[in-house]
Formats: C-alpha cells, structure tokens, sequence
C-alpha cells in the first residue's frame, strides 16, 4: 500500500499552509469518517476511500461509482416530457423513408448530436438533410431560412439538436409555415415554450427528470434509444438488423465532455462506456483525429476535452461550420483524413487568433480595475467571435471570476461567458434577455452565450454584475480554498495509487480529479519545455525520483518558485497523480498546480 501521511481535521491548513505561492489555503476535503469503512469494504488504500468519502459517495454506492453501468443509470426515455409522441414520429417517418431533416449547433456538442443522429438514421436508410449554422452570418439558434431551405428540401420534420428551447420568434413562425420541428436540447428554459411538434429537455420548467446535467449529446441518444424502441416494437427490424447502439457512445462520450456538464449519474456511465468505444476506433473519423493529434495512449475524458474537442470545435470557430459534423459522420476514410488535416489547421489557427484577442482583454480588464469585480466583462471591437468561449475561459482562470467576452461589430455584439462553481450564468444572462438588454441568449450554469446592441454593453455589465455579486462574493471566497484529497510522501506516489485514482474517473465537474500535496520533495533540477511548462525531476526524503510538470507556468509564481528552488530547500507541491504509459512501461508523473515553502529545512 502507498505510504501516506495524514491531516485529520479538514479545519486545520493542511501542512500548515495558510497561504501558498499562488495566495491559497489548503484544506483537506471532510469526509465524515467515512473512508475507513470505504477502504475496508473495498480493498482499497484509504488515501482512494477518502477520495470517494469526499465526493459524497457511501460504501452502498461505490461499487456503481467504481463500475458505471448504462445497464443500472441510463434512464427510460420514456420519462422525458414529449420524448415518445417525438419517437413515433420518427418512427413513422423512417418506415415511410421520408427525408428527416437536423439543423445542429457548431460546438462539439451539437456536432456530435448532429453526427449521432446521421449515422443512427443512416443505418436505417432515412435519408438525412443537415444545416449547421454559420457562427458570423446566422449566429446561435435556429432560424426562419434556414429551417425552410431544409422543408423545401424536401424534410417531413426538422430537428434541432443544443438550441431551440428559446428560439419563439423562429421556431413559432415555422409552425405557421406547418414545418414540423422535434426540439432536442439542454439549455435553461422559461416557462413559456415556442411552437414545436415536440420539447425533448431535461431543463424544461415543467420537467421533473432528475438528469437536467445531460449534455445534448445525451439527450439526443435518448431520443434514438426510443425511437429504435418503437421500430422494435412495430417490427421493423425483422427483416433487418438492429443498429447497435453502443457504438454511436464515442460521440457521446465526446460531446459530454466536451461541454463542461457534470461528470455525474448517468453522464459517468456515457462517458466511461463511450470511452471504451472510442478505444476500438471503429468511428473512421475520430480516428483520424486521433493520429493527427498524436493520441498513441488509451484515450480518457482529458484527450476528448483538450486534444478532440477543440479541433472538432475548430471548424465552428474559424473555419466552415459543418466540418466538424462531417468528419464525425463520414465513412470515407480519404475524406475523414483530409477533414482531420484541416481541422488541425485550423485549430492552430484559433491559437493564434485566441492569443492576440486574450491579451487584449487582459489589458482591458485590468487597466480598468475590473479584476476585482464580481463579474468580468471584456468587449472588443473586431474581435473574432469564434474564440471568445476560449477567451473568457482563460479570463475565469486568471481571475478567479465568472467571465463575459464580447466581440462588437458596429452595433451588434456575440458574446460568450463562463463561470466559476457556485454561480449561475444561465440564469443570469436567461434574466437579462427577459429583461430586454439581450436580444438573444441563454445556456447552462457554467456557459452561456449571448447577442448584445453595442450601445446596452455597459449596462449589460451593470446587470449582471448587480445580479451575480451576492452568488460570486461566497464562490470567489470559497475560492482561497484549494481542496487537497489527501498528504502523500513522495515515495508513495507509485504506478499502483495512479491506477487506482484512475478507476475514480472520468474527471470533470462534478467529480474533479483528486489532488494530492506530496510533502517536502526537493527539486532536483528543473527547465521550461514548451510554450512556458515548467519540468521538474522531484526527489523525497527516500531520493525516489519522480516527474513533474507545470502546465503555462513559466514566468507565473508557481514557475518561478520551481525553478529558484532547484538544489535548495525542500517544497510542499500540490498536483494530480497521471500515468504516462509508453509502449509497455508506465510511469507516474505529478502535475503540479501550486507550491509552499517548507517551514522546517
């Protein structure tokens, strides 16, 4: 077993710092006591027992934790309001082969919803009519032409997959034009809905689902779930194959992760199944991705959110819409090579792009003191609008805030915010859009986006600062705490703890990934590798050597500290235990996220 050393009261600073280099506390997580029981019952190391006791999870619920079946959490469908009058219509219009048409979203996950579906009806042989939105020209949401260039197509019912829960004027005005619309979707609702044929979301104001953390993504494998159902039941499939569904988990898995939504219940069994999928590489198209991005290891939730989606997103930010829905859909493998390539591109594109607007932005908001807000607003004239969701992600890093990034272009301004734990931007920017400062928006508790008048941008701020100061006080002051899983020796820190703490993913929110301070490692040497990483071979009081890196820290505190203290006093490091395997070896790095000074030499 590692070897482990232990603060046993949450209150006290854990290794008695009350301030590390980056200004932060460290406390254990409280766990009720309940990590003995849950070592004992489990076999495991209590350093794993208290990293499930902190997350909330008992002994009788460990085992699904460990082992997330879709068997025991996927729900019935059929639970969902308006889900089976959507399924029978499906239903009826693939056995009459009628063209179904999918207007989509440009992020990874109304990319992966559009595929999903694409490739479920493919295998029927419905014939698929698809619009992804331009990001610029016709912006978030579905809209009047667009939905009637796919009806005079020749589509019986449109789709629309992560929007349409608050597009009244466009998606009322199809239902007078008598277009059939099924919306899929997760976004906050209002009381009031728009005209469709059927609502599929989790988040509706009258819903009572308990799965309101479901990406798109995953509602729309619901919707096929039911809709391969009532084929079932009606026949369909006696004179052919069933489509295993199982395979389309991959994209799910993507599209989850992808859009930050809470790695719990359900949401932890799509993406631990879709990641095994993914492992098979049987989607021609994500395995293209993957070899264009080097991924030669088993793929986690960290390759889909930082190697797949932003190249998937890449198309939608800075280049043609749909790129990223054809390469996930497409079974031509010239094809998904060549869209692969060009999603790379432009994915370096975006960095360059997404460079010069964040600095901008930095400057902005810290020349005018709004650091120190309870909101962060930045607004930019030409500023690209395919990078500000990067952009003001990178803004909530840096200041510990919730954040709102606007592009302007002359009147009109595309905005996109995100935030921290413990504040609501859905709910603030669904308040300002019923308030008339928007003229459209909405999203989720972490994400929202947004069209602003370029005039009502500095009484947007106003209101929302107004309206989140009281939620982003208690989350920003919580903040200070950096929550630590337990106190590790350096010598314990072995390839057996790794893979354990592995089996507690997938890590996201709702289940962060543990983190651990190894307590007085020396640092034997240290350099800057990369774009500003800082790489450190650490040593304990045993001299058992161990990796270490810190990720965009060079010339931040925490790199400087690393990097002076090379040969001198030991350190206390805080960071996450990762397996690097290469070919048959498997190593464990530590991924440093902050560091104190050893009080004792």
């Amino acid at each position: 077993m590692p070897r482990a050393t232990r603060s046993p009261d949450p209150s006290v600073p854990a290794l008695g710092v009350e301030r590390s280099v980056s200004g932060r506390r460290w406390r254990l997580r409280p766990t009720d006591g309940l990590e003995y029981s849950l070592a004992q019952t489990l076999g495991v190391p209590e350093l794993i027992g208290r990293a499930l006791a902190a997350r909330g999870i008992g002994p009788e619920a460990a085992e699904d934790f460990l082992n997330p079946t879709l068997r025991s959490l996927l729900p019935d469908p059929s639970h969902l309001r308006d889900m089976d009058r959507a399924a029978n219509h499906l239903a009826d219009l693939i056995e009459a082969g009628a063209p179904i048409g999918i207007f989509g979203d440009y992020d990874v996950d109304g990319a992966t919803s559009s595929a999903l579906l694409v490739r479920f009806l493919r295998v029927l042989g419905a014939p698929t009519l698809v619009h992804i939105p331009d990001r610029a020209r016709e912006g978030y949401g579905p809209n009047l032409p667009a939905l009637k260039a796919l009806a005079a197509k020749g589509a019986r019912a449109v789709i629309t997959v992560d929007c349409g829960t608050t597009a009244f004027e466009a998606l009322d005005a199809a239902r007078a034009c008598l277009i059939d619309v099924i919306v899929l979707d997760h976004h906050l609702a209002e009381p009031r809905l728009p005209a469709t044929l059927a609502l599929i979301n989790p988040n509706r104001v009258d819903e009572e689902s308990p799965h309101g953390q479901l990406a798109a993504v995953g509602v729309t494998y619901l919707l096929v779930v039911a809709v391969n159902r009532a084929l079932r039941a009606r026949g369909f499939y006696k004179a052919r194959s069933e489509p295993a569904l199982i395979d389309l988990l991959d994209l799910v898995a993507l599209g989850t992760v992808a859009d930050v939504v809470p790695l719990t219940g359900v949401n932890r069994a799509l993406v631990t199944q879709g990641l095994k999928v993914l492992g098979r590489r049987g989607n021609i198209g994500l395995a293209a991705l993957a070899d264009i991005a080097r991924l030669d290891s088993r793929p986690t939730a960290y390759h889909l959110g930082f190697l797949f989606g932003p190249r998937i997103n890449a198309g939608g930010r800075v280049g043609q819409a749909d790129l990223g829905m054809r390469l996930l859909s497409t079974e031509d493998p010239d094809e998904a090579t060549a869209l692969a390539f060009r999603l790379d591109e432009l994915n370096r594109e975006r960095q360059a792009i997404e460079a010069d607007v964040l600095e901008a932005a930095i400057e902005q908001v810290e020349a005018r003191g709004a650091n120190r807000a309870p909101l962060v607003v930045a607004a930019g004239e030409g500023w690209h609008a395919g990078v500000i969701g990067i952009v003001a992600s990178r803004l909530k890093e840096r200041f510990g805030r919730p954040s709102v990034v606007i592009a302007l272009d002359g009147a009109i301004g595309k905005g996109s915010c995100r935030s921290i734990t413990g504040v609501d931007i859905g709910a603030a920017i669904s308040a300002a859009r019923q308030s008339g400062l928007l003229v459209n928006g909405g999203g989720h508790k972490m994400a929202a986006g947004l069209t602003v008048e370029a005039d009502k941008v500095v009484e947007l701020a106003s209101f929302l600062m107004a309206r989140v100061a009281a939620e982003s006080e208690d989350a920003i002051a919580s903040a200070v705490d950096l929550s630590l899983d337990g106190v590790l020796a350096a010598e314990g820190a072995t390839p057996e703890l790794a893979q354990m703490v592995e089996r507690l993913g997938p890590f996201g929110p709702g289940n962060s990934e543990p983190r651990y301070a190894l307590s007085r490692v020396r640092i034997v040497r240290a350099d800057i590798v990369g774009t500003g990483h800082v790489r450190c071979v650490l040593a304990g009081d045993e001299n058992v050597r161990l990796k270490g890196m810190a990720f965009r820290s060079g010339g931040e505190p925490l790199g400087n500290l690393l990097l002076e203290a090379a040969g001198r006093a030991p350190l206390h490091l805080v960071g996450r235990l990762r397996l690097n395997r290469w070919q048959e070896r498997e190593d464990v790095e530590f991924h440093i996220d902050d560091a104190a000074q050893s009080a004792r030499a």
